[in-house]
């Protein structure tokens, strides 16, 4: 018989085997049922789980992946935001937008501008990456895109 600690390592397990997922393929469509299924959970449970574990939902996990990905490729400057958008795993503009400046504190098109601007110039992309990380839970500071 299995002791709860045992229970408890072989759920952080299988917790992880989602977050991995969600890390490798956050740009594919992705839903909590289809997470859960991939271990053998019901959707209720894995979500309840994943917010114990990780302290969010395995919904806001991905959203957040997402927009860490979407900064990172604007900070590159190579595409647009509406392909910054699609290349991510979102399939609008307005709900990337707003999703983005919900957790960034402005909008991607600002956030864009101030990237080729130099914002950030010679920081390496490790330490970018650490410094930039989304806010979660909508608590960004709104940025006045005429100041700074």
């Amino acid at each position: 018989m299995a002791t709860s600690e045992e229970e408890r390592r072989r759920d952080l397990v299988l917790l992880r085997r989602v977050r991995d997922r969600i890390d490798r393929e956050h740009a594919q469509p992705l839903d909590v049922e289809s997470l859960a299924r991939g271990v053998h959970w019901s959707a209720g449970h894995l979500s309840r789980e994943f917010r114990r574990a990780y302290g969010e939902s395995p919904y806001s996990y991905l959203m957040t992946r997402r927009i860490e990905r979407a900064m990172t490729l604007l900070r590159r400057g190579d595409l647009s935001v509406t392909e910054v958008c699609f290349a991510v795993g979102y399939g609008s503009l307005g709900t990337f937008s707003t999703r983005f400046t919900e957790l960034v504190g402005m909008p991607p098109s600002t956030y864009r501008e101030r990237a080729a601007a130099g914002d950030g110039a010679g920081i390496p992309p490790c330490v970018a990456q650490q410094v930039t990380r989304p806010v979660r839970n909508g608590e960004a500071p709104r940025v006045d895109p005429r100041l700074g």
